[in-house]
Formats: C-alpha cells, structure tokens, sequence
C-alpha cells in the first residue's frame, strides 16, 4: 500500500452523499480506487483486506451495475458479504425500514450499504445503527459512489496529475430534474475544479439548477436549453436517461421519445461539436436511440465500460475506508 493513502485517516463514518466531502476526501478515495483496481486485472482477485468483516447489500430498489459491483468489491477484498432485495425483505410484508435495519444490526455486521426509492433513507438509518452506512443511491437525491467512479474516469481519460478535474468542461444532458448521478456529479466536479453545462428540456431542468454546487462552487455550473450549444467545446459528454420511474403514472414532461431524440439525443452529427478527444460517458442502463445513437455508445469515445469498471474499484475503496480496512505492513 502506498504512503499516500495511509498518511490520512478518513474523516467520516459513512458515505451518504457527496456533499459531505471534500476535495481532499474525494481525491482521497480516487486514489486508494486507483490502487485497488489493479487487483481487478490480477488472474486471483482477492485479497484479505477485509477478512473477518460483514457487508450487508440491502437494495429495495432495483439494480444491476451497483449491486454487483459492490458485491464483487466485497469479495475481492474478502468480506462476509450477504445481499438483500426487496422481494425478498420483511418490508414486502410491512417490516418498516428503521425495524429493518434494526434487525440487522442486532447480527452485527460492519457495513450496510442502502438502495432505496425514497429520498433520506440511508441518512435515517445511519442515525440509527452503529456500522457504517454507504448509500448506494436514494430516491431523486444522491449516488455518491456512482458520482466517485465517474470522477475516476474523467481523471483517467482527461484530467491532469495532481490537477483533479481542473478547467475540464463537462456536458451533462438529459433528465438533471430527476436525476441523483446529476446532483452527485455536479457537486463532485465542481469541487475537483471542473466547469459544467448542464442541459435538457426545461421541463426535466431543477429550479436553481446552480446552486446544486453549492455556493462556492455555482459559478462552475451553467444551463443551457440546446444541444449544440451544450457540446461546443466539451471535453466529456455524460448523457443521462430519462427517469421514467420517478415522473409518475402516466406523467410526461415532453412530447415523446423521438421528439426527445430528435433536440437532445448524442449522434455523430452532435458529438462532432465537442472536442476532438472528447469522451461519451453514460450511467446506465442506456435507452439506445433515446439518449443516444447505439454507433456513439459503442464507439471508440465511449468510456461506458471504463465506467463500469471503476466502478469496482471506487466501491472497493469506499469500503476499505469505513469498514476498517488494512494491508498490514505490505
């Protein structure tokens, strides 16, 4: 293990959201994920950092990307590691959550990481239980780790040693409204010194889109209403989809999904308006043809998998951090 990561102790007790961090706390587990994923390329990826320890993945929520990645981050590091979906929880019977969690804390495990539809749940449980609480993303508020392994992307492709994110400009387009990776990664760029544009219908577009930064950070953050305007001059491009499951029954923001294709979808044609070098990033799931072209998101700029893959790596070093994890003296 290098010098640099055990020369800070982590600051927090759990990771509810990018807003309690820093620039220093965000660099912090960049670097530490850099680290660890090379253990993800080794032919044994395991290593007994976390021996001894239990995380539990409690998603009510559906998942793919986050739920395995953290359950492979789990493992490879050695972990007791146990997931609990919803169809297969006590809350399908009326079990409330804080009951829930309760419960699971009388086992004892050393880390519960917490998918939910409902805005503040993780926060609510970490008032409630003595081990570390990760939110693996709440209602239409935060995705802290989905935030942490885009950020490790963007450095990897584009940023500059020592620099962070410094002066990259960054697209972000689709349903910002609805969107936790949106509010995540507006406050997680914006500290590692990016400047955003962030662009949609005006109907998926927060009120006070800007101060999602926060106010040391708001005059990083501009909106747009165009496309073409949005991808002048980008260095990343991240497309997000349309949150059809949190408009509501029946509820619709625009006309329809070619129309939306039509202003705001990612083709050649657009993409060709960013710089050059310019990466296409997506969290997933894609709506291909929606959002953007299938020939964008399979194409030499696209870093989707990169994506992925980080994302691993992130989630492993945000569970070596806070559910107590060592190398020894190696």
């Amino acid at each position: 293990m290098s010098p640099s990561i055990k020369a800070r102790e982590f600051p927090h007790r759990h990771l509810l959201g990018i807003a309690e961090l820093n620039e220093a706390d965000i660099t912090q587990i960049l670097d530490l994920s850099e680290t660890l994923r090379g253990i993800n390329e080794r032919p044994i990826k395991k290593v007994p950092t976390l021996r001894g320890r239990t995380v539990i993945n409690l998603f009510l929520e559906n998942s793919t990307r986050t739920r395995t990645s953290f359950e492979i981050a789990g493992k490879r590091m050695s972990a007791d590691t146990i997931n609990i979906s919803g169809s297969g929880s006590s809350a399908s019977k009326g079990e409330t959550m804080l009951d829930t969690a309760r419960n699971l804390m009388a086992m004892n495990p050393d880390v519960i990481i917490i998918r939910h539809q409902a805005s503040g749940t993780p926060a609510l449980i970490a008032q409630h239980v003595s081990c570390a609480v990760i939110n693996a993303g709440d209602g239409t508020h935060e995705h802290p780790t989905q935030a942490l392994l885009d950020c490790a992307t963007i450095r990897k492709h584009k940023g500059v040693p020592g620099q962070g994110l410094k002066d990259l400009e960054i697209a972000i387009v689709g349903d910002i409204d609805h969107s936790r990776v949106a509010r995540s990664n507006i406050m997680a760029m914006t500290k590692l010194g990016a400047r955003l544009c962030l662009c949609g219908p005006a109907t998926l577009m927060p009120r006070d889109v800007e101060g999602l930064a926060g106010p040391e950070a708001s005059e990083r953050v501009r909106v747009c209403y165009r496309l073409e305007e949005a991808l002048e001059g980008a260095d990343v491009v991240m497309m997000l989809r349309i949150q059809n499951e949190r408009l509501g029954a029946g509820a619709t923001r625009f006309a329809n999904t070619r129309e939306y294709s039509r202003y705001f979808g990612l083709n050649r044609n657009t993409l060709s308006l960013a710089k050059p070098d310019a990466i296409v990033m997506h969290p997933g799931p894609i709506n291909r043809g929606v959002e953007m072209m299938p020939d964008i998101a399979d194409s030499m700029r696209s870093v989707i998998l990169d994506q992925v893959a980080y994302g691993v790596a992130v989630r492993m070093a945000t569970l070596y951090l806070l559910g107590g994890g060592s190398f020894g003296e190696s």
